[in-house]
């Protein structure tokens, strides 16, 4: 098993648990919480948190301290998903395979699911043993790249964007923002609890935002190219919904020219980083090579 293989089983384990402990303690509804686990527990690699760790651990940093932020980070992401499916949204059927929430759940309970995710990030975050300058600093970090200018800003663009030709600077502003800030927060965040200087917390910021290009072009091309048993979605929603995607604007062959640039650029960054960083490199291919 790779380094990654091994990092990422460990650290994948307590992350679910630290997820499904911090759902389950909560005094709601029954409902409310089996709606929540359920998206949690839906599976996914859980890039965005094991990025936040795995920063810390190439670093050098007690990644136990980084577990809350890690799992909060993860709460937002399926808070997105849960609303990015329903009718008024993307109006999905399936996410990793499983019938999405609001067709299991209801739209209303849904809604409230991904509200109650995203008040308990911050929670998380509020209650994690980092020292209270870094635990304010994450909690602001957070809100900016979840928020209006950060991923929501993003889904909003992505919205106007549907029956529109976008360029393709455009594309990637809206990427930048949907996909690529949680992305940014996660390599970020894990640099902030490592203890590293602001010119490396920038480039740390700047490999998340070549990472997240490449995962959103990779998400395009599985998108015409994958099946859905792999992906775990039907394949030619963005055609269907008439979304400006990588394939579209630059073909596909220059499309897999633009993912391999952006991952050669972020390979780049982090040996300026750490003269050893395997574990992030791994990660990064794996976003890179992923079917899902």
């Amino acid at each position: 098993m790779n380094m990654l293989g091994q990092f990422s089983n460990i650290q994948k384990s307590l992350i679910e648990e630290e997820l499904i402990s911090a759902i389950r303690s909560l005094s709601t509804p029954d409902t409310l919480k089996e709606s929540m686990l359920y998206s949690i527990k839906a599976g996914g690699k859980r890039i965005r948190p094991l990025l936040l760790l795995a920063v810390m651990e190439t670093f050098g940093a007690d990644t136990d301290k980084g577990l809350k932020t890690a799992a909060a980070l993860e709460m937002i992401h399926t808070y997105s998903l849960i609303h990015d499916d329903l009718p008024s949204m993307d109006d999905d059927d399936l996410r990793r395979g499983l019938p999405t929430n609001h067709k299991v759940f209801g739209e209303a309970t849904a809604i409230l699911s991904g509200d109650a995710l995203l008040t308990r990030s911050f929670e998380l975050v509020a209650d994690s043993s980092i020292d209270a300058h870094s635990k304010v600093r994450m909690i602001s970090m957070l809100a900016n790249a979840a928020g209006a200018e950060g991923m929501v800003g993003g889904q909003m663009a992505d919205i106007e964007g549907e029956n529109a030709s976008l360029t393709l600077e455009q594309l990637e502003s809206v990427h930048r923002r949907k996909t690529g800030r949680l992305l940014e927060f996660a390599a970020a965040a894990g640099g902030v609890m490592s203890g590293l200087t602001e010119s490396d917390l920038n480039k740390l910021r700047l490999f998340a935002e070549h990472i997240g290009l490449a995962f959103q072009i990779r998400d395009d091309i599985l998108d015409v190219e994958g099946n859905q048993d792999e992906i775990g979605k039907p394949v030619g929603s963005d055609e269907g919904r008439q979304k400006s995607t990588y394939p579209a604007i630059l073909g596909m062959n220059k499309a897999k020219e633009k993912l391999s640039y952006h991952l050669s650029e972020a390979r780049g960054l982090l040996f300026d980083l750490h003269p050893e960083p395997l574990l992030l490199l791994e990660l990064t291919d794996l976003i890179g090579s992923r079917k899902n």
